[in-house]
């Protein structure tokens, strides 16, 4: 059923909402801003009742899928339940209020949780130093490898390449590119793990560093860090880890202890602030004390029983963002971090492990399973035998919508061919993983019996399938309400 933009519910003369008597003396609005400031014409506001207002956006809430809604096993992103306690506490008028151009005598809770903040995400990734400006894991990723550059160039070097697992984030090769280098892709053995051989033939002198995600794309932890490390050591080139996947890490593992120099950790991950709808995000960056003259200023630093920051850093790579990052997204990951505490960090890291590796169980003989290394928090399917029978990936992706379910994330990693990554993060109960089980047998028997009704899917969404190609290159609302 089409839905009517906000527009087109105004009718002439409708309100929604009435002011109270001004208690102040009236002013010409010419007296208060500068004529050029001001309109020539009335601005274009619909005119609906309030009702109206409340159910238009009420809908348009529910027509997105989120993960309030339902299961959204989007493998690689971590869409976790984000408790409402983390609102609750980003909401308080001390934060809400708050200028980042106040003093920092004025701004002590802040700088005070910002510190906090640090201090505890250093301690649970084992770095020394860490950053909280870049907004999104992409922009850490481009921070830590301008990091690296700078370890380089302060020792008279001109280090050209990075190299990149097949199996990476598409985002790896894209921020070492904006970072002005080149990149080399080492492929993956038949375990998924990193083939040390074509590693140590591409690692020479131009090489300034390797990006690795651990676990992997693949959900599989990479057990070679050591002689990975090794190689590395040789030509003095760092390694940088994609912390994409430090959900599966808490308490277990820290990045630091197995021979990383940077990581960049997404607090849209895995600290169960907001993910999707375009962000806010936030991808501080950890380092040892390589990196640590290097960092992005300010560094929020204690002084005595006072909260500074810090601006004497005087090799650091400069500022990656405005004032010191996304402010509101520290304050929910920090509630999120002090409510768990020391013990229930590592809880969500195994019940996520356990999560996942009881799905693959249920699923692997559905499905293709080309890696069946012992998984960790997500695991990788190929729906090459449903290909074979008339649906792929993407039509089952599809299909998942009707039942009320997010997809899994397809086509990805590329080195798995119709490739479904499941990540069913630590909130989901067991009744909820049986619930998409069932669902993707009864997909399943319909590729056979009922092939139209899985092709021709999503039917009970507010967009039906669209020609995806045509919706990019037609982005007009009339194409979609054409194809309703």
């Amino acid at each position: 059923m089409y839905r009517k933009l906000i527009f087109e519910l105004s009718k002439e003369g409708r309100e929604g909402h009435s002011l109270p008597e001004c208690d102040v003396p009236k002013k010409e609005i010419n007296e208060l801003i500068p004529e050029k400031f001001l309109r020539t014409k009335a601005a274009d506001l619909p005119q609906v009742a309030e009702n109206d207002v409340v159910r238009h956006f009420v809908t348009l809430s529910t027509l997105n899928h989120h993960v309030d809604k339902s299961f959204y096993p989007l493998g690689s992103c971590t869409m976790k339940y984000n408790p409402k306690i983390n609102e609750k506490v980003a909401g308080l008028p001390g934060f809400v209020n708050l200028h980042p151009d106040q003093p920092e005598a004025y701004s002590q809770g802040a700088l005070q949780l910002m510190y906090e903040l640090g201090e505890l995400l250093k301690e649970i990734t084992g770095f020394s130093a860490i950053t909280l400006q870049p907004a999104a894991g992409a922009q850490g990723e481009l921070t830590g490898l301008l990091l690296i550059k700078k370890y380089h160039q302060m020792k008279g070097r001109q280090r050209t390449i990075i190299l990149v697992p097949d199996s990476a984030h598409g985002t790896n090769p894209a921020s070492a590119a904006i970072s002005g280098f080149q990149i080399k892709t080492i492929k993956s053995t038949s375990e998924g793990l990193v083939d040390l051989d074509d590693l140590r033939a591409k690692t020479d002198e131009s090489v300034a560093g390797i990006m690795l995600t651990n676990p992997s794309t693949l959900g599989i932890f990479e057990t070679q860090l050591e002689e990975i490390r090794a190689i590395m050591d040789q030509v003095d080139a760092l390694m940088y880890m994609d912390g994409a996947n430090l959900n599966a890490l808490f308490g277990i593992v820290r990045p630091a202890d197995t021979g990383f120099d940077a990581m960049h950790i997404n607090l849209h991950k895995s600290f169960s602030t907001p993910h999707g709808g375009g962000g806010p995000g936030s991808g501080p960056v950890a380092v040892n004390d390589k990196l640590k003259d290097f960092l992005p200023t300010p560094i929020v630093v204690k002084d005595n029983d006072k909260y500074v920051l810090n601006y004497d850093l005087p090799n650091s790579i400069g500022k990656v963002h405005s004032f010191n990052g996304n402010f509101g997204i520290f304050v929910r990951a920090y509630t999120y971090i002090r409510i768990l505490g020391k013990s229930g960090l590592p809880q969500i890291s195994r019940h996520a492990i356990i999560n996942a590796n009881y799905l693959k169980a249920q699923l692997k003989d559905l499905f293709e399973l080309q890696y069946p290394a012992p998984t960790m928090h997500e695991f990788v399917l190929s729906a090459e035998k449903q290909k074979k029978r008339g649906a792929k990936a993407l039509d089952i992706a599809k299909r998942l919508l009707d039942y009320g379910v997010h997809p899994p994330t397809i086509y990805f990693p590329l080195i798995v061919k119709e490739a479904m990554m499941i990540e069913p993060t630590e909130s989901e109960s067991k009744e909820v993983l049986d619930m998409f089980v069932k669902i993707l047998f009864e997909i399943d028997r319909e590729i056979d019996e009922q092939p139209e009704t899985v092709l021709t899917a999503p039917h009970h969404t507010p967009v039906h399938r669209l020609d995806e190609a045509g919706a990019v290159k037609n982005l007009n609302i009339n194409y979609f309400k054409a194809n309703v």
